[in-house]
């Protein structure tokens, strides 16, 4: 966390029990929502963006030579809405698998198309069918959970398993196979 981003939260703390004193109740409310929902977002790119690096030391350590490079304070958009949050590349000779990760920050910004948190994609560069556009929901426990929308209806929840078949891709193997990087 930056300090930007520390002393924001604290900001958003100290409004948040000024209204709770004062008797504003609705603002209160709010502000612990926001507190949280970030909280969650941050906890929710966090894990995105350490597992992909860790599968990408894994497979370093098995003899690949995946570079990385992060970018805090990456801009995207997604549909009208801009994003901000981190971007990991993952390169490995001439193929490269981007992840961004972001939510709106400014009203401006819009909002995440079909609700959610926080919103992520998933690029292998040249190999658009690959790609995947990830949400950050909260499960009914209030847990965060990734997941890809199937269709309208249907999703699927992101494990490490799939950040795993994403740089099987990236190390040109077979993504069925993933449990165990070989270099060749």
């Amino acid at each position: 966390m930056s300090e930007l981003e520390e002393a924001w939260a604290l900001a958003l703390s100290e409004a948040e029990a000024r209204a709770r004193e004062t008797g504003q109740l609705d603002l209160s409310a709010y502000l612990a929502l926001r507190t949280a929902n970030d909280f969650s977002r941050t906890v929710g790119a966090d894990w995105l963006i350490n597992t992909f690096k860790s599968v990408a030391t894994e497979a370093n350590q098995d003899g690949a030579s995946i570079q990385t490079t992060l970018q805090e304070n990456h801009h995207f958009k997604d549909g009208n809405a801009t994003m901000v949050g981190p971007q990991l590349n993952l390169e490995n000779g001439v193929r490269k698998l981007s992840i961004e990760v972001g939510w709106p920050r400014r009203p401006r910004d819009g909002f995440i198309r079909g609700g959610g948190l926080a919103c992520a994609n998933v690029k292998h560069l040249g190999r658009k069918l690959t790609n995947e556009e990830l949400r950050l929901i909260l499960d009914p426990e209030g847990t965060p959970r990734w997941i890809v929308q199937e269709n309208e209806r249907d999703f699927r929840e992101i494990h490490e398993d799939d950040l795993r078949r994403h740089v099987a891709i990236l190390l040109n193997q077979d993504p069925r196979n993933h449990t165990k990087f070989r270099v060749r």
